[in-house]
């Protein structure tokens, strides 16, 4: 016999049934199954479960929650070298303001695509951390997708019969480019930061489009200032969990050579000799070829939360508070594309993995002018 309905009190049903055999024994797999409803509904269910069995989607029942199972996913990818640690601290917080909050206490195997729907809801219309108020679509973007990803692993893993994340879309991110802010007056900029203690970062930023954990990780043995050439080869990285600690690039484009404009060679120039006259007055002795060029007063690597924060105290100071220092890198691609520069050559020089990836953030630029859409188009297609 497949299975059987066993009365076990009022409205309430044993359900046995054989779910093959398992497996790592090779012994047969009886399940049993609490069910509440009338002996008919029972029936019905028991038949449910057989033709799962029969059709191979049945799935045992699984008491682990939502929230418990994201959780081991985080570590599981990040433990695999799946996702950087940066991104795990970023899912972990995801899990623990937009996710755990609302559905983490749902058993996984229960959730539905209506869970996801008031989800979405809930996020929309009271979603932020601190205070009231909607939260981002962005945000939510994401939020949806590390639920999708986990939900993906689970339905692989057969702990689900489906990922319901897929039956119910996130809204949609409107790109304007609204929010990205662009540096328009690049020589007044740099007038505004010769000086400061940040010139030299400002420059790297804004004419070389690096981001700022490849210049708290820049090595002055990657620097030659006669061919003029910058070669990225690491980038610092901070997390709760690991600390300060270098790592390669985002992607193995990231590996790449930025050639320099006179006036960053310049001032690198003079920077490296102030550093040497600081380090003989100091009795500190020769400079190691691979020394940082920007260090703590230690000579440790700068923490890039410090030098995030120094920067944004900057930016009040100098009248520029909606300037972060990705912000320059956004400006230097902005003005590269003014200018008319085949997008292939832009996203080398700003260490995407592929042009594609360029045309994504920086779309909006281009819908400002067809011609230039077009042109970026065709250097894809002919690289």
């Amino acid at each position: 016999m497949r299975g059987s309905v066993q009365n076990r009190g009022k409205n309430s049903w044993r359900l046995k049934f054989d779910a093959g055999r398992d497996a790592a024994t090779g012994k047969r797999n009886i399940q049993y199954i609490t069910f509440h409803g009338n002996k008919r509904e029972a029936q019905l269910k028991l038949a449910e479960l057989i033709t799962a069995v029969g059709k191979d989607s049945y799935v045992k029942p699984s008491k682990t929650t939502v929230g418990e199972f994201v959780r081991v996913r985080i570590d599981q990818w990040e433990a695999a070298g799946d996702i950087s640690a940066r991104t795990a601290q970023r899912y972990r917080q995801l899990l623990k303001h937009q996710v755990a909050p609302h559905i983490g206490t749902k058993a996984l195997q229960k959730l539905q695509p209506l869970d996801i729907e008031q989800w979405h809801t809930v996020l929309r219309s009271s979603g932020r951390v601190r205070g009231k108020g909607t939260l981002s679509a962005r945000t939510l973007n994401h939020a949806h997708k590390l639920l999708g990803k986990a939900l993906a692993d689970a339905a692989k893993n057969e702990m689900v019969n489906r990922n319901v994340a897929r039956l119910k879309s996130p809204p949609k991110v409107t790109d304007t480019g609204d929010e990205m802010v662009i540096v328009r007056d690049v020589p007044a900029f740099v007038e505004k930061v010769r000086g400061s203690a940040l010139y030299v970062p400002a420059l790297l930023g804004i004419l070389c489009g690096m981001r700022l954990g490849e210049v708290l990780a820049l090595r002055w043995n990657r620097i030659d200032l006669d061919a003029k050439v910058i070669q990225v080869r690491e980038a610092l990285e901070q997390t709760s969990a690991h600390g300060i600690r270098f790592k390669p690039p985002k992607s193995r484009a990231g590996n790449r050579d930025i050639s320099l404009p006179d006036n960053v060679v310049d001032a690198l120039r003079e920077y490296r000799r102030e550093q040497l006259e600081l380090r003989m007055q100091l009795g500190a002795g020769k400079m190691p070829q691979d020394a940082l060029l920007f260090t703590d007063i230690d000579g440790n690597p700068r923490s890039l939360y410090a030098a995030s924060a120094a920067w944004r105290s900057f930016a009040e100071r100098i009248g520029m508070p909606e300037v972060t220092f990705h912000a320059l890198r956004h400006s230097h691609a902005s003005h590269l594309i003014d200018a008319g520069v085949d997008i292939v050559t832009i996203s080398r020089r700003l260490g995407h993995a592929s042009p594609d990836i360029t045309l994504r953030v920086y779309s909006h630029l281009f819908r400002k002018d067809d011609s230039k859409a077009a042109a970026a188009i065709n250097a894809v297609l002919n690289r």
